[in-house]
């Protein structure tokens, strides 16, 4: 089930909500788009985006690929799949906000463009560039944080593994620091972590069960210890943590065996986040803190407009039956 409708009239964004006795911990979360934002509920998908015409929204329901096959639903397990999913979502939403802003409208297609759309039909090229996408993104971080820091350790000719493995450990949060801070820099993904700084607002405003209103928003921190950011550093912390048990000297088994490790790297640091979310102890604001400190660069201070759009995904994600996103 899809619904695609445009909405301008910012006033309507103002509607009182039901408030809620005391804030609680939303499994209610979204990803910044260009110019938009995706917003994942626990049973439904809203991808907004402030177009030339005004606010566009588009919902869709979720389903889940453990409801197929239930084992792929088990901790650890879980979390690769999760992860795999939520960037073939976060692909398609990419795409879906980038046709409402083509760099040049008036530009001729290219031979190879031409060639596609006569040959291969729209839905099945969709596919295509998502699962072309999602590859290349996978491949681009093992290259950034495997391959890459494997390269620089074996340099320094480290004769103790535990040294080498250090060195990569630095190396791959040096890449990971540079990385943010050129994209901080572009005017483009800029905008980008200003949606994110407002996606995180909305939420803490709906945890707080307080009126979704642009002004009660605004008021909110933009730094959220369930964010993707945290998943990230958690999964770079424990990739260094488990590679540093691969001591073989070949560089070829080792970065194999890395390779074997991965998924279960990534299982781990969602079951982490999870814990992280439901929980509030000195473990898990231990563990929250790095991607708190790294959020003040993937998260910027977002205008009106940019609160708005929020607050526009939020609203078709929430359940109507109370506490079915508790986190």
């Amino acid at each position: 089930m899809e619904q695609l409708c445009y909405a301008c009239d910012r006033k309507e964004f103002s509607r009182p909500m039901e408030k809620k006795k005391g804030g609680f911990r939303t499994s209610i979360g979204g990803q910044a788009l260009i110019e938009g934002i995706l917003m994942r509920g626990p049973e439904k998908d809203a991808i907004v985006v402030r177009s030339p015409e005004g606010l566009v929204t588009k919902v869709t329901e979720r389903k889940f690929v453990k409801d197929k096959y239930p084992i792929l639903g088990i901790p650890i397990l879980r979390g690769a799949v999760t992860f795999i999913s939520s960037m073939i979502t976060g692909v398609k939403a990419l795409m879906f906000s980038a046709d409402y802003f083509p760099d040049d409208e008036n530009a001729e297609p290219g031979k190879l463009e031409k060639w596609l759309d006569e040959h291969i039909p729209a839905d099945k090229l969709q596919s295509l560039i998502v699962a072309f996408s999602v590859v290349l993104s996978i491949g681009l971080m093992l290259v950034l944080f495997m391959l890459l820091p494997t390269f620089i350790a074996g340099l320094f000719h480290a004769t103790s593994p535990a040294v080498h493995n250090l060195i990569e450990g630095v190396v791959k949060i040096a890449v990971l620091l540079t990385y943010m801070i050129l994209c901080s820099r572009q005017k483009d993904v800029y905008r980008v972590f200003c949606y994110h700084g407002a996606e995180h607002k909305t939420i803490f405003c709906y945890e707080a069960g307080l009126e979704l209103t642009v002004e009660n928003v605004r008021k909110q921190k933009r730094f959220h210890p369930r964010c993707g950011t945290s998943f990230l550093i958690i999964a770079l912390i424990l990739s260094i943590l488990v590679f540093s048990v691969v001591t073989w000297s070949s560089p070829l088994i080792r970065t194999l065996l890395k390779l074997a490790l991965t998924p279960i790297v990534v299982g781990i640091a969602y079951e982490l986040i999870k814990l992280a979310g439901r929980y509030d102890n000195v473990f898990t604001r231990i563990l929250s803190f790095p991607g708190l400190k790294l959020q003040h660069l993937t998260t910027r201070e977002p205008d009106d407009s940019m609160i708005e759009a929020a607050i526009a995904s939020v609203k078709p994600v929430i359940p109507e039956k109370k506490g079915e996103d508790q986190w």
